[in-house]
């Protein structure tokens, strides 16, 4: 679960909800004081929301990017059904595309997915590509996630499916097998996550759960859909959900840029937001200068 460095947007950023075509969306903005170089659109990963990326927004708002990032369908602020079909990825990277398209961007438009984000922004990408200037895959793998990490996704999408989605009852299963040498949480972090967590529809995790355990590896597809597009692949120097040597191998398949942040894990964009929009930033001015689509 990505914890974010701080839950004060800055004071470029403003909450509000996104109107598109398949409903609305909670989402995070952040403007320049200037003319946009371009649109970045961050869609985060399981159990995750955009807050994920509040220590992204200044940094790149002040390198000239206007930055949005989105609550899913059925994620946190963003309601969604208590049924499971609308979750599917080919539905939640539909519901990206619509974003995209209710950004009105006039410009480039550069596309972020965190862990569970990054195999719902490539099925959007695979789906129609032509929206996009850029694609980074953040701490996300080829396919499904690897063996430790199944263990502990198959048990949380069993204990949804057998309590008929009780978020908490489940928190507070989750919450008593924390360490009992772990340093105390911020009071208001604490409120947040477990506020983050309730706002959730279990179906969403349940689904989504799955794809984590059944996803196949659809790099050659992605490739063979966007042959131009240009491409990053970003993580931590070490990570529990895909191992970082399937991320080097992902990237060589794809042709893609690769950065690793150095003192960080899953998630780089909390770990150490200041790195992370440094590479996104030197990423996104190459793939505009190269006029790459």
């Amino acid at each position: 679960m990505s914890k974010p460095p701080t839950l004060t947007l800055p004071p470029e950023a403003r909450a509000y909800r996104l109107a598109t075509a398949r409903g609305e969306f909670a989402v995070h903005e952040a403007v320049p004081g200037g003319p946009a170089r371009g649109t970045a659109l961050l869609v985060p990963g399981y159990t995750g929301s955009k807050e994920d990326f509040i220590g992204l927004l200044g940094p790149l708002a002040a390198a000239g990017y206007r930055v949005v990032s989105v609550d899913g369908r059925g994620q946190h602020e963003s309601g969604g059904p208590r049924t499971q079909a609308p979750y599917a990825l080919a539905e939640l990277a539909r519901d990206v595309l619509a974003q995209t398209a209710a950004l009105d961007a006039g410009g480039p438009v550069h596309l972020l997915g965190h862990s569970l984000g990054g195999l719902i922004v490539r099925t959007a990408v695979v789906r129609d590509p032509a929206p996009y200037a850029s694609l980074t895959l953040l701490s996300s793998g080829p396919g499904a996630v690897c063996e430790d990490q199944r263990s502990r996704t198959k048990l949380l999408v069993s204990a949804l499916e057998a309590t008929g989605g009780d978020m908490a009852g489940i928190w507070a299963a989750m919450r008593a097998m924390d360490p009992r040498d772990a340093p105390p949480e911020d009071p208001a972090l604490a409120a947040f996550l477990r506020e983050r967590w309730m706002g959730t529809v279990p179906e969403q995790l349940m689904v989504t759960g799955r794809a984590l355990l059944e996803e196949p590896d659809r790099i050659e597809e992605l490739a063979a859909a966007a042959p131009g597009l240009a491409k990053l692949v970003l993580s931590g120097e070490s990570d529990p959900v895909w191992p970082v040597s399937e991320m080097d191998a992902m990237a060589r398949r794809l042709g893609a840029a690769r950065v690793v942040v150095p003192g960080t894990e899953h998630s780089p964009n909390a770990d150490n937001p200041l790195a992370t929009a440094a590479a996104l930033v030197a990423f996104w001015v190459g793939s505009d200068d190269s006029g790459t689509r």
